[in-house]
């Protein structure tokens, strides 16, 4: 084992890529050990069979724990003013048809799916964006069928509003919105922003946006309180049909109460839009003294009698 061990000479770790069948051909012929016995001989050496391990987050952006501070403030100041807050994502792609679902579910019999998985058998794809209520710990989920872009997202929240937002906090003007650095909604996204600001002139509302900083998406909570249960419920179900996911994504619960909404948006959202400069001139955004780049508030325009 010698000549096949590579390892790390700081940390002590060592491994090699050697199978337990390459290793008893190297065997002398006068050695004859069985493959067990080789695992056995192995394991009192310290070797194992493992994976790899996700641990290493790379180069992390500056300010990262005190951005973190500071999304914790903005969250609890609104929870004591009793005000909404969101927390919004978009979910991964998925094909719509008779295609394999990772996953396990009970059945009495297997249920046969397509061998390959490729796009053009697909019925098409649904693109999930959810939007988490913390505050009654709710979901809603709005799947589209054409492209993940910013004015879909901001498309989304709206409907968030329109369906639940709005009768849960009636006489509230602010909306504390928490979302990741990429994507959609990323922070450098003028044409998010731009959408942001025609939602809040339609409602008249006070967006207060702050975003995780790069590689901490995983933080935000609709990962770990909504999306995470989703993939959970739809575990091993072929998601043949957008009807199947709004089902899956309806009867979505928890122990600790969560409920969801799913709608489907089967409207067209257009790539490779920019925001025009009148209209970046047109927003009333103030960035915050504390990390500027990621927090932000959006204000309404007064309406002209």
């Amino acid at each position: 084992m010698e000549d096949a061990t590579a390892g790390d000479p700081i940390s002590g770790l060592k491994w090699s890529h050697k199978s337990l069948r390459k290793i008893q051909q190297r065997l002398p012929q006068c050695y004859r050990v069985s493959l067990p016995t080789l695992s056995r001989l192995l394991r009192r050496r310290s070797y194992s069979l493992r994976v790899n391990s996700k641990r290493c987050e790379g180069k992390q952006s500056p300010g990262r724990n005190q951005q973190f501070g500071y999304i914790e403030c903005c969250r609890r100041r609104f929870e004591k003013q009793k005000c909404p807050i969101i927390s919004v994502d978009s979910k991964k792609k998925e094909l719509v048809g008779n295609f394999r679902n990772a996953g396990r579910a009970w059945r009495r019999r297997v249920r046969g799916v397509n061998v390959y998985d490729f796009p053009s058998e697909a019925d098409g794809k649904g693109l999930p964006y959810g939007i988490y209520e913390i505050t009654h710990n709710e979901g809603f989920v709005v799947v589209g069928s054409s492209h993940d872009t910013p004015t879909f997202a901001v498309a989304s929240i709206r409907c968030w509003w329109l369906a639940r937002g709005r009768k849960l906090f009636p006489r509230k003007k602010h909306l504390l919105i928490q979302a990741d650095c990429g994507g959609s909604n990323g922070n450098r996204c003028w044409l998010w922003k731009v959408g942001l600001q025609a939602f809040a002139d339609e409602f008249g509302l006070t967006l207060i946006v702050t975003h995780y900083p790069t590689g901490a998406s995983k933080w935000n909570r609709i990962e770990h309180r909504l999306f995470c249960l989703i993939s959970s419920n739809w575990a091993g179900i072929p998601l043949d049909s957008f009807e199947t996911i709004l089902k899956h994504i309806r009867t979505t619960r928890s122990t600790t109460g969560l409920r969801c909404w799913a709608r489907l948006d089967h409207r067209e959202y257009p790539t490779q839009i920019k925001a025009s400069p009148e209209e970046i001139a047109h927003l009333r955004i103030q960035y915050h003294k504390t990390f500027p780049q990621w927090n932000y508030t959006i204000y309404p325009h007064r309406k002209r009698r």
